[in-house]
């Protein structure tokens, strides 16, 4: 994974955490996203695959979130199942933004 993160943007309100890289191509999702899970020692749990959406389910040190990537806006985040433990996603912002 590209260290330049074009946006490393949270939205506590969403449970999202916007974490695209600078050059970011749709169809290259799964290398881009297994760097993305080595750099942040998570584990992929179950994925989903459509022509303009890839829903990656993962696991970060006990907490579930979903990887995205969209095609049509070239954008990659991580999604919040449950509103209510914000925690690990301003965790993984502040671990990211020392790359």
């Amino acid at each position: 994974m590209d260290n330049d993160v074009n946006w490393l943007q949270i939205n506590l309100e969403q449970g999202t955490l916007i974490v695209t890289p600078a050059v970011f191509e749709f169809d290259d999702f799964a290398v881009v996203a297994m760097a993305l899970l080595q750099r942040l020692d998570a584990t992929l749990v179950e994925q989903e695959q459509s022509a303009d959406l890839q829903q990656w389910l993962i696991d970060f040190e006990g907490c579930q979130l979903l990887l995205k990537a969209e095609y049509y806006t070239a954008s990659m985040w991580l999604e919040l199942l449950t509103l209510n433990d914000i925690e690990p996603l301003i965790f993984i912002q502040q671990l990211l933004s020392h790359y």
